[in-house]
C-alpha cells in the first residue's frame, strides 16, 4: 500500500523542489508508470486508489500546465489533498473500501468475504479519510487564516499521516486478538 503513495510523495518534493506543475506533471507519470506495472504484473490488478491517483494527477497536472494554473504551494497541496479524500470517500460510498484490495493480497481468502474482514476494511478506510480531512483543513486554514505559520499544516500533515499508518498496522492485530 505504501507505493501506492509515491506520487504524492514525487509531487511533495517536486513541489517543494522545483514548482508547482512539475510536480503534477511528476506525480501523474509515477502514477501511470504504477497502473501500467499493475496491468502487465500476472498477479496484480490495478486498484482504486491507483486509478483514481492517476484520473487526480493527470486532470490537475493538465489543467495546471494548458490553463495557466498560478496555484500557491498550499493551494494546490489542497487540491491534491481533496482529491485523495474524495477518492478515500468514494470508494467507501460504492462498498469497495480502498484498503479492501490491499488486504487481499495479504490475507487468506477464505477471510475475504467475512462480515469481520469488511468491517476492518471499512474502519481503516474511514481512519484513512479522517487523516485525509486533517489535511485539508490544514491547507484550507494556512490559505485563509491570516498569519498561521505553514509549520501547523505540515506538522497536521505528518501527524495525521503516521497517526493512519500506525493505526493499519495495529488495528488487524487488535481485531486478530479480539477474535481469538
Amino acid at each position: 500500500m505504501l507505493l501506492a503513495f509515491a506520487p504524492f510523495i514525487v509531487f511533495a518534493v517536486l513541489d517543494r523542489l522545483v514548482n508547482a506543475n512539475v510536480g503534477l506533471i511528476a506525480a501523474a507519470v509515477v502514477s501511470i508508470v504504477l497502473l501500467v506495472r499493475d496491468w502487465l504484473a500476472p498477479n496484480r490488478t490495478p486498484k482504486i486508489l491507483e486509478i483514481g491517483t492517476a484520473i487526480l494527477f493527470c486532470v490537475l497536472a493538465l489543467y495546471a500546465t494548458l490553463g495557466g494554473a498560478a496555484w500557491s504551494i498550499f493551494g494546490v497541496r489542497l487540491r491534491v489533498d481533496a482529491g485523495l479524500l474524495l477518492i478515500v470517500l468514494l470508494s467507501m460510498a460504492v462498498g469497495r473500501p480502498f484498503t479492501l484490495q490491499y488486504a487481499r493480497e495479504q490475507a487468506a481468502a477464505d477471510l475475504w468475504n467475512t462480515p469481520q474482514f469488511a468491517r476492518t476494511n471499512l474502519i481503516i478506510t474511514a481512519v484513512w479519510a479522517v487523516a485525509f480531512a486533517v489535511l485539508v483543513l490544514a491547507d484550507l486554514a494556512v490559505l485563509y487564516v491570516p498569519g498561521l505559520p505553514p509549520r501547523v499544516s505540515i506538522w497536521a500533515t505528518i501527524l495525521a499521516l503516521v497517526g493512519a499508518f500506525k493505526f493499519t498496522s495495529w488495528y488487524p492485530d487488535r481485531v486478530r486478538a479480539g477474535a481469538a
